[in-house]
């Protein structure tokens, strides 16, 4: 679907510990009844991917926590660990492999939440083409961006025999080629390429092993050591916008839709349905919504060390996220 360029940041000193704890702090948001402002930046335009943040804005959620939350969206290639580590918005939704390439080049993000316990990451190949798994891309044109963390993956793991990989460019390159294989999330260019009349199939990259916590709402070291309170205040409403955003997601699509008009209602509904099952693992059924472990942090932080993407060593896997606002 998209990969988001990581502009790194040279500055940011301060190093909290940030890892996974039991703990839960109760610390007031705001002042004499005054809400705390904070921003938080998506890696993308407004879509279900970020339909639990925006249930929580209209249904006031963040405001009954004490927040004044300004959603920002995004587009492609914005440089979400710039904005976030520059202090430019507070807060920012990225996936587990941008925290981890970032924390490699000092640019200390810390995982607050991981709405999508599965990555949505997708080869989209055609039906009935003899292409069934990974081994079977062969003699194709496969469309993914090279120095995204999960296609030097997919490309370590797999033999890709006479396979001309080019960059990405949208869905109506495979909807007129039989031999064209392309990248996506599995909540969108399916659908998209559907509806273009192409009968897609989707290989889970997660089903190779790369499977990055994906919508992470992070924060930088710095402003969650100074404000514990903001930060537990908007995990814990982001979390109740997730839940009732997978019960009850059609006011929520109705406003993602005024916001984004590329986002048909029928696609948001596809969408959400598609992240009902992502957003389960067996870590939320034993911890709740959101849970992350440090040997899915673990995993990641090794295959990026494999890939040569990160010095081995470089990144402390204890502080790349934070459960302790997820306790109940």
């Amino acid at each position: 679907m998209r990969y988001l360029t990581l502009l790194l940041v040279v500055f940011l000193a301060a190093c909290g510990n940030s890892g996974s704890s039991s703990g839960s702090e109760k610390t007031s948001v705001g002042t004499g009844g005054e809400l705390t402002p904070v921003g938080l930046q998506l890696n993308w335009y407004p879509e279900a991917e970020h339909g639990g943040f925006y249930t929580a804005l209209i249904k006031g959620y963040y405001e009954e926590a004490g927040l004044d939350v300004t959603i920002k969206p995004g587009g492609p290639n914005i440089p979400i660990i710039q904005i976030v580590g520059s202090g430019q918005s507070e807060f920012g939704i990225c996936n587990a492999d941008e925290v981890v390439t970032g924390r490699s080049n000092d640019a200390n993000l810390v995982a607050l939440l991981a709405p999508l316990q599965m990555s949505p990451r997708c080869i989209m190949v055609h039906s009935n083409t003899g292409i069934d798994s990974f081994e079977d891309i062969k003699n194709v044109t496969l469309a993914m961006e090279p120095s995204a963390a999960f296609a030097q993956y997919v490309s370590s793991r797999v033999a890709l025999e006479n396979v001309r990989i080019v960059s990405y460019a949208g869905v109506a390159p495979f909807a007129v080629d039989r031999n064209y294989a392309m990248q996506g999330y599995v909540f969108s260019e399916p659908f998209v390429a559907r509806e273009a009349g192409a009968e897609p199939e989707a290989l889970m990259v997660s089903d190779l092993g790369f499977n990055p916590y994906t919508s992470l709402l992070v924060t930088t070291d710095a402003f969650h050591d100074a404000n514990p309170g903001v930060v537990q205040a908007i995990t814990q409403a982001s979390v109740r916008g997730w839940k009732e955003y997978l019960s009850d997601p059609d006011e929520t699509n109705e406003y993602i839709h005024g916001l984004n008009e590329e986002m048909g209602l029928d696609i948001l509904a596809y969408g959400v349905e598609q992240i009902r099952d992502l957003a389960v693992s067996d870590a939320t059924g034993e911890k709740g919504f959101g849970w992350m472990t440090t040997e899915r942090w673990q995993t990641m932080v090794s295959q990026l060390e494999e890939l040569d993407l990160i010095e081995r060593g470089s990144v402390n896997v204890g502080e790349t996220f934070t459960t302790r606002y997820l306790a109940e």
